[in-house]
């Protein structure tokens, strides 16, 4: 049995994200994941519109007319989250960590999944596998991927977003959607990984962030320790802040970069604030961009 504190912020999950999955589901989450692979349906006689490259030699030959195969796109999806559990995740100067605010993320996309019938997966890592839930539809599956989500504890607090592309390539046969829930911040580039994870499945990167790790308050002081290595450093001096001002700038923009060599969307979230809002906005640029394709 669920501790009562755990079921209540599952279920405030649950109502929260409810109108939000509303949202994401009127027609914007299947147009913008759709056509993932085809399956067969059936042959049928050649007519003067059809690609001469879909005619079925065997069954024409038997038949003694021309037909054609006739496929249909799949309706289910297959969609892991792929959930970064490292220390680093438990910052926040806000009112949320990063955590919390990944947890409702995967809450609004499992449930959104869910609501069109698509099977959602869960890996949380640091820098080793922390666990791994197979891909199932169903609402009880999806609330056990929350329940996961709130309530495990890692067991390490390093990052390696490079096994976790590497693992995720070789759990994932069939062609899918991976979201990569991070802060991105990892010792090691991941681009190689994340390059090739991409070129089989469609992956989408979700920055979480923490607004100081864009821009420092002013007047506040500044010494930095690292969640995941422990070490400390010191800005002291209002000299120093500009310094730390630029270094963050540009470590936000080797984000962007990297996911644009790899040719990864990336979505980038404040933690502590409503993550539905650039969830839309990046539906709303995959729609435009197929519109041109």
């Amino acid at each position: 049995m669920l501790p009562p504190e755990l079921a209540r912020q599952i279920r405030l999950l649950e109502i929260r994200t409810d109108r939000a999955v509303d949202e994401i589901t009127g027609g914007a989450y299947r147009s913008v994941f759709k056509g993932h692979g085809i399956e067969f349906d059936e042959v049928r006689e050649y007519s003067q519109d059809d690609d001469v490259r879909t005619i079925d030699w065997n069954v024409s030959a038997r038949m003694g007319s021309p037909f054609v195969k006739k496929f249909v796109e799949e309706r289910e999806l297959t969609v892991l989250l792929l959930v970064d559990v490292s220390a680093s995740g438990a910052f926040g100067s806000a009112e949320k960590t990063k955590r919390r605010t990944a947890a409702e993320l995967a809450a609004l996309l499992a449930f959104s999944a869910g609501k069109n019938g698509d099977k959602v997966g869960l890996l949380m890592f640091s820098d080793r596998i922390e666990l791994y839930v197979p891909p199932r539809s169903g609402r009880r599956h999806t609330l056990r991927l929350i329940r996961e989500m709130l309530a495990f504890q890692p067991r390490s607090g390093g990052t390696d977003i490079d096994l976790a592309l590497r693992e995720s390539a070789q759990l994932m046969k069939k062609r899918g959607v991976i979201f990569l829930i991070s802060d991105l911040i990892a010792p090691e580039s991941f681009e190689r990984s994340l390059r090739l994870l991409n070129h089989r499945h469609d992956v989408v990167a979700v920055e979480l962030y923490d607004p100081v790790e864009r821009h420092w308050p002013t007047g506040l002081a500044v010494e930095v320790e690292d969640a995941e290595s422990g070490e400390t450093v010191d800005f002291a001096g209002g000299k120093a802040l500009p310094r730390l001002d630029s270094a963050l700038t540009a470590a936000a923009e080797r984000k962007r970069e990297l996911c644009r060599r790899a040719r990864v969307d990336l979505v980038e979230i404040e933690s502590g604030t409503e993550v539905l809002k650039p969830l839309i906005a990046f539906f709303a640029r995959r729609r435009r961009r197929r519109a041109l394709e």
